[in-house]
């Protein structure tokens, strides 16, 4: 398991001394733990607590909820899949399939390297308002971001004007959300772990620039 990293503000967070940052550490990492073994709904705030050696009253001054935690836990990963977009319109026109690919493969490695979040974190976006709305704000980040690229590649006439670019853009950010979690998930049917990237890369370079490039 990877570390996780203390010096982030988690969701749901009062302000701590430093001397809790431990604490707030072992609830994220038993947290992590138990969602190797059990879904979320079946982890209690008294099993975080009691993992991270800590009182249930203590729990609550660091975390609201276990839903809060859950977040404080895929935020990083969400960051790591954000990143990729910073500087991608300048890079596009030079080798658009490289950087298309680097987008999707930037996303699937940062959930890939924390499967147990990921799945509890797609399971909670049916159960939990609060993790639905982080999920659904972040997705629109991602089409519209992928819309602003589609246009401009369209722009400059390296791909066809054809359906819209923000219909075009919602449709494949929800493929990958739901193909790289059947993958993750190990579920029948599913693109083969090794194979999806390049999969997803290939259906969004043919389905943005059809046969121009």
């Amino acid at each position: 398991m990877a570390t996780i990293s203390s010096s982030r503000s988690p969701r749901g967070r009062r302000s701590a001394r430093p001397s809790g940052d431990d604490r707030e550490l072992a609830i994220l990492t038993t947290a992590e733990h138990l969602l190797e073994h059990r879904s979320l709904a079946d982890i209690s705030v008294d099993d975080l607590a009691k993992g991270a050696g800590i009182s249930r009253p203590t729990f609550y001054f660091y975390f609201k909820s276990k839903e809060a935690v859950l977040l404080s836990l895929l935020e990083p990963m969400i960051a790591r899949a954000d990143a990729e977009y910073n500087g991608a319109a300048a890079r596009l026109p030079a080798d658009p399939r490289r950087v298309w690919r680097a987008g999707i493969k930037a996303f699937f490695v940062a959930f890939d390297s924390h499967r147990a979040v990921a799945r509890a974190g797609a399971e909670a976006i049916s159960s939990s308002a609060e993790v639905r709305a982080v999920w659904a704000s972040f997705m629109q980040k991602w089409i519209d971001q992928t819309a602003a690229l589609i246009v401009a590649e369209r722009e400059r006439g390296a791909a066809p004007d054809t359906i819209p670019a923000i219909d075009l853009a919602t449709s494949l950010n929800q493929m990958n959300e739901r193909t790289m979690m059947a993958a993750l998930s190990a579920e029948q049917p599913a693109v083969h772990h090794d194979r999806v990237v390049d999969t997803l890369a290939h259906i969004w370079v043919t389905s943005i620039y059809g046969e121009q490039i």
